[in-house]
């Protein structure tokens, strides 16, 4: 239940503070975008079974790989990517509290 909490949490908040605190005037476009980020999670569909809560998708599925997860780090760096590059390292750092409760 905690890691629930936790896991979703970090998906859902995370985004909406990074937001609030800098992007003011435009926050709720940055939320949305920012949350976007959760579409990486398609590639679960992929694994066998489609959800389970014993793995860690971190390294697993292949939207949550270290190449992947470098490049979503480098769209942070460029003002035209950086708030998809955001939602995307966010969703990450979700997935990662997520696997450290495991």
């Amino acid at each position: 239940m905690i890691q629930s909490l936790a896991h979703y949490g970090c998906h859902l908040l995370l985004p909406l503070v990074v937001a609030l605190l800098f992007f003011k005037s435009n926050w709720k476009t940055a939320y949305f975008i920012m949350l976007a980020g959760l579409l990486i999670d398609i590639d679960h569909v992929l694994a066998t079974p489609i959800f389970d809560p014993t793995r860690c998708s971190i390294g697993f599925h292949p939207l949550h790989s270290s190449f992947a997860i470098l490049c979503y780090v480098f769209l942070c760096f460029k003002k035209t990517s950086r708030l998809v590059g955001l939602g995307l390292v966010i969703h990450i750092i979700s997935d990662t509290v997520d696997c450290a409760f495991m």
